[in-house]
């Protein structure tokens, strides 16, 4: 078996190929006073910013979950921090006009047989609209379902676009 470079085995990833999930980075913390301002202090001075956050409470430990506008930056600080942390792929969804928007995202969800693991707004508002982030058991079904029906999926290149800075 040949790996050189004539072997015809490609090891393009998904992230080689502009995968459009959105990555969330899940931080196990010390369930202490100033923890989490650690973490977000380690993006100061970065260029990156946190586009959304979630946190989970427990006696002992804290999970943060987190977006950043810069996924491989971002875990390049996070790694060299020395922090136990864990990778995820996320579903970025902008929410339509009109009424209800969130019962429309997560009404076609349900027409595809998906469940929502987890579910939290983007600080951000790429493209000026409200969007949320959404673990589902299948990414891929789920960006197909919402492009199929109209809505428009988040990028990460969505989340480097800093709205507040004139270009």
């Amino acid at each position: 078996m040949s790996i050189g470079d004539d072997s015809g085995t490609t090891f393009e990833t998904l992230r080689g190929r502009n995968y459009p999930a959105i990555r969330q980075f899940t931080i196990f913390l010390e369930n202490r006073v100033g923890q989490l301002l650690t973490v977000v202090k380690r993006f100061e001075g970065t260029g990156i910013r946190v586009c959304a956050l979630s946190i989970n409470d427990a006696a002992e430990c804290a999970f943060v979950r987190v977006l950043v506008s810069d996924a491989d930056r971002g875990r390049e600080i996070l790694e060299r921090s020395g922090l136990a942390m864990i990778e995820s792929d996320l579903v970025g969804v902008e929410l339509p006009e009109g009424p209800q928007p969130l019962l429309r995202v997560c009404t076609a969800l349900l027409q595809a047989e998906l469940n929502i693991i987890q579910a939290y707004p983007l600080i951000v508002r790429p493209h000026g609209k409200p969007a949320v982030a959404i673990m589902v058991e299948n990414i891929e079904l789920a960006m197909e379902t919402l492009r199929d029906k109209g809505f428009t999926i988040i990028t990460e290149g969505d989340l480097e676009d800093d709205p507040t800075v004139d270009q």
